[in-house]
């Protein structure tokens, strides 16, 4: 029988802007499709092969083939948002009727006087803003004063800079984790983020050590039921910031998109069982915020690169399931994420191949495919698509 399956969720890379779209502003945004027209001789071969260009409404830019080795189909998001914390709770169940709050006009002045009480120090900026802006523009005063920088997006969230040479990292995480505890209720935003970033003036860069401090899951969710059944839930990047670790039996964060390749294959090496749930942040967080069109699309085809890698060293009885969790097309004017349907590619010995699934109505049910695959009973929301994907003699030959 299947004991293991190995989600991968690549960040933002979504197929279409959604019906509801244009409540969010978001109508004409195709991640994917937009970044395969806009790119010369942009390739995904071990994609298409799997069917991702065989998928309902995907654009014609994406290529097609007559014999997907797997099953595909697309889902789009039930809940309101179109965040990072609201798309992965969804995947694993977990709908959400109000959406995380938003401060399109920054944060009340009662509730940064409270953050500052409680970290014991001034901070500036309190703004909506691009990062890359805002640490060259307040950059100088927080180096030279030793506030932190904090501001919002689009997003539910609320983002705290600081030099790693004025404010160490295991500092800026502590004042992130005292952030997430004052805000929550009417202030709860889906996300804390540590922002780190080092150079001199004018010359302010980013590093890989952000850290993001999510709200605990409102309910239990599929990662909690495989935990309680005594199977592994092995967490690579930051899915173990998105659910606060709840559900979570290990976990590696990492430095970029390869990094989390290699940890997601060096857990399916090993003899666990249960849950391997990768997000590969770079698409989202360096490419599509950015609107870097050319980085995007290569960082697609990297990761298509490694896929042959991900699939050798798969066991016969393991299903692979590729998907994402929101859009964030870099070639619209708007930098943040774009509410889009979002792919589903399901790989393995024992599926079906040539297999659409059509469009779920939402992603939830792949995290109820994923427990009733793992033959775990779990009260998540969603609809299982697992009697789609395996053949007449499944039992036969997995028992």
């Amino acid at each position: 029988m299947v004991n293991r399956v190995i989600l991968i969720v690549l960040d933002s890379m979504g197929i279409g802007y959604l019906p509801d779209a244009y409540e969010y502003g978001d109508e004409g945004s195709d991640t994917l499709g937009n970044i395969a027209k806009s790119y010369r001789n942009f390739k995904i071969e071990n994609l298409t092969k799997l069917g991702i260009g065989n998928i309902e409404g995907i654009s014609s830019f994406i290529g097609k083939t007559d014999s997907p080795k797997g099953a595909y189909g697309r889902a789009a998001e039930a809940s309101k948002g179109k965040d990072t914390t609201t798309g992965h709770w969804e995947i694993a169940g977990l709908k959400l009727s109000d959406p995380f709050p938003i401060f399109p006009n920054g944060f009340p002045n009662e509730l940064i006087m409270s953050i500052e009480e409680a970290i014991g120090i001034k901070t500036i900026g309190n703004e909506v803003a691009s990062g890359t802006e805002i640490i060259n523009r307040l950059g100088d005063i927080h180096v030279k004063t030793g506030m932190p920088i904090v501001y919002t997006s689009a997003d539910s969230v609320l983002q705290i800079a600081a030099h790693e040479e004025v404010i160490c990292l295991k500092r800026q995480y502590e004042i992130c984790g005292i952030v997430r505890d004052i805000m929550k209720g009417a202030y709860g935003v889906g996300r804390i983020i540590a922002r780190p970033f080092i150079g001199a003036a004018g010359q302010y860069m980013r590093t890989k050590n952000r850290r993001d401090f999510s709200l605990k899951p409102s309910g239990k969710t599929m990662l909690d039921y495989i935990k309680e059944k005594g199977m592994e839930v092995m967490a690579v990047g930051k899915i173990e910031d998105i659910f606060a670790s709840q559900g979570i039996t290990m976990s590696v964060h990492i430095k970029d998109n390869m990094e989390g390749v290699d940890k997601t294959i060096e857990y399916m090496r090993g003899g666990n069982k249960g849950l391997i749930f990768t997000n590969l942040v770079d698409f989202d967080m360096l490419y599509g915020h950015r609107n870097d069109i050319n980085g995007y699309a290569n960082a697609i085809m990297e990761f298509d690169g490694r896929l042959p890698d991900i699939m050798e060293a798969m066991k016969d009885e393991d299903i692979l399931i590729i998907t994402a969790d929101h859009g964030c097309d870099p070639t619209t004017p708007s930098t943040d994420h774009s509410r889009e349907y979002i792919p589903i590619l399901i790989y393995g010995k024992s599926i079906k191949n040539k297999i659409n699934i059509g469009t779920r109505e939402c992603f939830c049910d792949i995290g109820a495919t994923i427990l009733d695959i793992l033959n775990i009973k779990g009260q998540i929301e969603g609809s299982s698509f697992k009697s789609l994907l395996f053949g007449s003699d499944f039992n036969e030959r997995f028992i």
